[in-house]
């Protein structure tokens, strides 16, 4: 049996093409014992970073033995070395290796023309990253095929592959590759040409691509096999004649055999046809990810095929896709400083003694240091004219040890760059007479985000801690949730792109999923099943089951005897929930995260892969990251939250109102915390549209508790949140709860008594 590798697999980030779930096909090639595998969705490398991330996990177990085993070694000598090193080296090949790669369409002419039919469509190219040097020209190329080359479909070019090429291997891919519809259009001097064409600019790393999807199923494509015998043919014949390699590969789409029809009305769904349609799009159901076994039959006759998948498994190199965080630069004022003025001030021993050892490497070193040194002297200058308008110009000594520490912290940590952003473009937003909400989360515990104007309560009065926000001893990416009004977000949005440069700044993609009545309704519609017979089936699926952690499909079916009977009544139901369920949290969309944003410190696609959506209101393009946001800051990218708050622009129409009829001009930034007419509508419960005071529980309590001051709407609503989920008379904070609501309504009563 030949050693192989799958370097052609579409994950179900190929959307409404693939069906294999990331973490399927890494454990199916893991126990099947397949060295590697490779990773080549359609156009796209939306699901990479996942790829990575579950690799990783798998080979966590073995990188602990590893270093362990490296650890060891020290220190020895002699035999005892020698076994030990023996042993290192045949630990490191029990890791699994991911390959990072992606089918792309080539334009038949050039990625900028996009006007003719035949501009619509681009030849396949399996692309895979060897090296981290490989992997940024990969996600250039894909980048720019949004970017760019977007027609119908994201295009490269061959502009683009000659100018990338470095760190690439290729591969001439399906029946949809350049060499291969050349051939099928008997274009043989062409596909020749061709060849040479790609053998000139990758050298040993091209390699045509051989696939044999033999199908004896008589609801399956007919068609594909036939093709790919007679191009074969030609492209041994070729790749004897200009010395390029042949490598075998399986065009998965699926994980197992059993998934085929799952994957068949999944292609109904993408083509928006019916399963009984005889002209639909119709696979070979040969697109799982077959064994090594199952492959080396297929391709016993050309065993170099096969092993020549190794020789591109072994060329490719471990890299991590992680960096630490890469702060975008804030443009400091040149007349307080320059990096340049900075470096003659400041040696390396003396920023050494400054930041600590530890802290100074971890950071970077001397070129990164620097940097954060000159911000975090401007970020100094800029709190401290800030403390002197929120504290007065003589505040207290325990006000000053307070920032400093916090200064000091952001320094430590790296942040003082963030935070320089987040206030620039707050006070660029009241410019523009956005309003802006006065703070949330764990940065109100922040001084110097109260001095600096990114929120407006002082932590210092009400306690609030630091260390909740950014703590030394564990270092994480401080998280400013920034509230605008929904009509001013545009325009802060719009100034930060053009302040740091539109490739610099993106929104975050989000994927919509097949959820349990959505794929339902989506197999019972391929069915031909009435919508009001599959709303009834809907409705059947439960939100809640006792002793089920999570609602799927498959506990619903086990849970609800409804259900059951339903699918023993009618076959056509009983097919409908079984592939339903096979197709159950596939991706189906993407789309635009609601406040996310990423500030880049060089262009957004020089880190990850960007793609591009339309604004819903605006119409206008999106730079858009191919990484969801859960993720994305392990790349070492800043995601800063831009909200759009309806309530703000309530309030901000009500004084524009106010002004307008009455020729009063209200500052509500100016109203005071303790204000008696504001507690008095809280007392009696008049909390409608008021976050997180309007359910009628609050209101209710508000009415008992009569709050005069705002450390009662703290407490209360600190105490009172989610109460109904836990049950609070039983709970420990309904406990706390309940004491305080007593204590608090008794003196309350007793001072009415008065």
């Amino acid at each position: 049996m030949q050693p192989f590798v799958h370097l052609h697999v579409h994950s179900q980030y190929s959307l409404l093409d693939g069906q294999a779930s990331i973490q399927r096909l890494v454990d199916k090639a893991v126990s099947d014992g397949q060295p590697a595998i490779a990773l080549t969705d359609h156009g796209a490398m939306y699901g990479i970073k996942d790829f990575t991330n579950y690799i990783a996990k798998k080979n966590a177990p073995v990188e602990a033995e590893i270093k362990s085993l490296k650890k060891e070694i020290e220190g020895k000598s002699g035999e005892e070395l020698v076994a030990l090193q023996e042993k290192l080296a045949q630990t490191k090949k029990k890791l699994f290796k991911p390959i990072i790669g992606c089918e792309c369409y080539v334009a038949r002419r050039d990625r900028f023309q996009q006007t003719e039919k035949i501009d619509g469509s681009g030849w396949h190219l399996i692309i895979l990253a060897k090296n981290l040097q490989g992997y940024k020209n990969l996600i250039k190329i894909v980048s720019k095929s949004w970017v760019e080359g977007y027609y119908y479909r994201p295009r490269i070019d061959k502009e683009l592959l000659a100018e990338y090429r470095e760190g690439l291997i290729v591969s001439s891919a399906c029946l949809g590759g350049e060499i291969s519809r050349k051939i099928d259009d008997n274009q043989i001097a062409e596909a020749e040409e061709a060849v040479q064409w790609y053998k000139n600019i990758f050298g040993d790393d091209y390699y045509l691509e051989l696939q044999r999807h033999k199908t004896n199923r008589h609801d399956a494509d007919q068609t594909t096999y036939p093709k790919q015998v007679e191009v074969n043919k030609e492209l041994v014949r070729i790749a004897e004649k200009f010395d390029v390699k042949v490598i075998a590969s399986n065009d998965v789409h699926f994980v197992d055999e059993e998934d085929a029809d799952a994957h068949d009305r999944l292609i109904c769904l993408s083509t928006g046809k019916d399963f009984d349609d005889p002209n639909r799009m119709r696979y070979s159901k040969q697109e799982w990810l077959k064994t090594t076994t199952e492959m080396s039959q297929v391709f016993a006759d050309i065993p170099e095929a096969l092993s020549n998948t190794l020789e591109i498994a072994d060329k490719v190199e471990f890299f991590s896709i992680n960096n630490d965080a890469l702060m975008p630069f804030y443009p400091i004022d040149p007349e307080f400083g320059t990096e340049e003025s900075y470096r003659e001030k400041y040696d390396e021993p003396t920023l050494i003694k400054e930041f600590g050892e530890d802290d100074f490497n971890r950071l970077g070193g001397y070129d990164k240091v620097i940097r954060i040194k000159l911000e975090s002297d401007y970020l100094t200058h800029l709190t401290t004219i800030g403390a002197h308008k929120r504290y007065g110009e003589n505040y207290a000594a325990d006000i000053q040890e307070r920032l400093d520490f916090e200064l000091e912290t952001m320094k430590r940590m790296g942040y003082p760059g963030y935070f320089l952003i987040v206030q620039d473009f707050i006070a660029a937003a009241r410019k523009m007479d956005v309003s802006v909400g006065p703070g949330r989360g764990s940065a109100a515990g922040s001084a110097v985000a109260y001095c600096l104007g990114i929120t407006d309560i002082d932590p210092l009065k009400y306690d609030l801690l630091f260390e909740r926000f950014l703590n030394p001893d564990r270092i994480s990416m401080p998280d400013i949730d920034i509230d605008f009004d929904d009509e001013g977000r545009g325009k802060v949005l719009r100034w930060v792109t053009e302040k740091y440069g539109t490739e610099k700044v993106a929104h975050i993609i989000t994927y919509g999923t097949m959820a349990i009545k959505s794929s339902i309704k989506d197999v019972a519609r391929v069915h031909k099943i009435p919508l009001s017979e599959s709303d009834k089936l809907t409705k059947l699926i439960p939100d809640r089951l006792p002793n089920v952690k999570k609602v799927n499909i498959k506990a619903a079916i086990e849970n609800v005897p409804e259900l059951q009977q339903a699918m023993k009544n009618d076959p056509l139901v009983e097919e409908t929930m079984k592939y339903a369920q096979m197709l159950e949290g596939n991706v189906r969309n993407t789309g635009v995260h609601a406040c996310g944003i990423i500030i880049g410190q060089t262009d957004i696609s020089d880190i990850v892969p960007i793609s591009t959506a339309e604004d819903k209101e605006t119409k206008e393009k999106l730079l858009v990251t191919q990484y969801e946001g859960a993720i994305i800051e392990e790349t070492g990218l800043i995601k800063m939250d831009f909200l759009g708050l309806k309530t703000l622009s309530v309030i901000k129409d009500a004084v524009a109102n106010v002004k307008l009829t009455h020729g009063t001009k209200i500052d509500i930034g100016a109203i005071p915390i303790d204000d008696k007419k504001t507690y008095q509508l809280y007392s009696e419960g008049k909390t409608t549209g008021t976050f997180q005071f309007e359910s009628a529980g609050m209101q209710r309590y508000l009415r008992d508790l009569q709050p005069t001051k705002f450390e009662d709407l703290i407490a209360m609503n600190a105490l009172y949140r989610n109460i109904a989920q836990c049950r609070w008379r039983s709970a420990a904070r309904g406990r706390r709860f309940a004491r305080y609501y007593r204590r608090c309504t008794r003196s309350r009563k007793v001072e009415r008594r008065k």
